[in-house]
């Protein structure tokens, strides 16, 4: 067996040494590049996709045309729906949308959630609608009906504490929203359009009552298409195909 060696002596062996080199170190550069750029395309993907982090302290309004997404962004943050991709991280603990029985206990005990509608159910008077909300996370009935009697005198409706939703006003109904929502401190407070069906004057006072729930352990994000509401948070976000904008704050 004969093993053929080069001709170290051969200029044209070290010019094809050479050429190697430099195609090898052009190849090198080129890829270095490629991986960069798609390393670089990947964090602006991540960027893209990362919906945003909400700060404990602030009020966040939410702003955009209809159906572009701010229900469902409340309802992925209330943990009612499940995201179809990504996660939500609370209290720098990543939720698992599968563990129906754990957000549940979640949502009672830290997220406190106002509808535009007030969602109170009829069948029960304003203290009744407040301790069952109450009785959600574990307190035992008497204490939860002082409680309720509590919250209720705070939003200036202790002489509508048994009074059911259909005797009380729209503005009325909305601060026994509130004041469910509130009954369990929560850390999170939730507020789809909150003051759109509520005439101007009674909108003004249910929103200043919202701005008073600002502690610095809470969020307060709240839905509205009137920029009067809006600009008065402490960051006002819009939604714009999809992704979510500071426009400031």
């Amino acid at each position: 067996m004969k093993v053929l060696l080069p001709d170290f002596n051969d200029p044209i062996f070290w010019i094809g040494m050479m050429l190697i080199c430099v195609y090898a170190y052009i190849g090198g550069k080129w890829l270095d590049k490629r991986n960069k750029a798609h390393a670089d395309k990947l964090e602006e993907e991540e960027r893209k996709n990362r919906i945003k982090e909400f700060k404990s302290g602030k009020i966040y309004s939410l702003m955009g045309p209809s159906g572009s997404g701010k229900s469902t962004l409340l309802n992925l943050l209330s943990l009612i729906d499940r995201p179809s991709s990504g996660s939500i991280i609370i209290d720098n603990k990543k939720i698992d949308p599968n563990n129906s029985q754990k957000n549940d206990l979640l949502r009672a005990n830290k997220i406190g959630i106002i509808y535009q509608q007030d969602n109170l159910l009829s069948d029960f008077t304003a203290i009744e609608n407040l301790t069952l909300a109450s009785l959600a996370t574990g307190k035992n009935k008497e204490d939860a009906s002082n409680k309720a009697k509590i919250m209720l005198k705070k939003v200036g409706l202790t002489k509508r504490l048994n009074h059911y939703p259909s005797q009380l006003s729209g503005g009325e109904k909305q601060r026994v929203s509130i004041a469910r929502a509130l009954i369990n401190n929560p850390q999170i407070i939730l507020a789809d359009e909150p003051t759109g069906s509520l005439d101007i004057e009674t909108a003004k006072g249910i929103f200043e009552l919202l701005k008073k729930q600002i502690k610095p352990d809470r969020i307060i994000i709240f839905a509205t298409h009137n920029r009067f509401f809006a600009n008065k948070s402490d960051c006002l976000l819009e939604i714009v195909d999809g992704n979510i904008k500071t426009i400031n704050g």
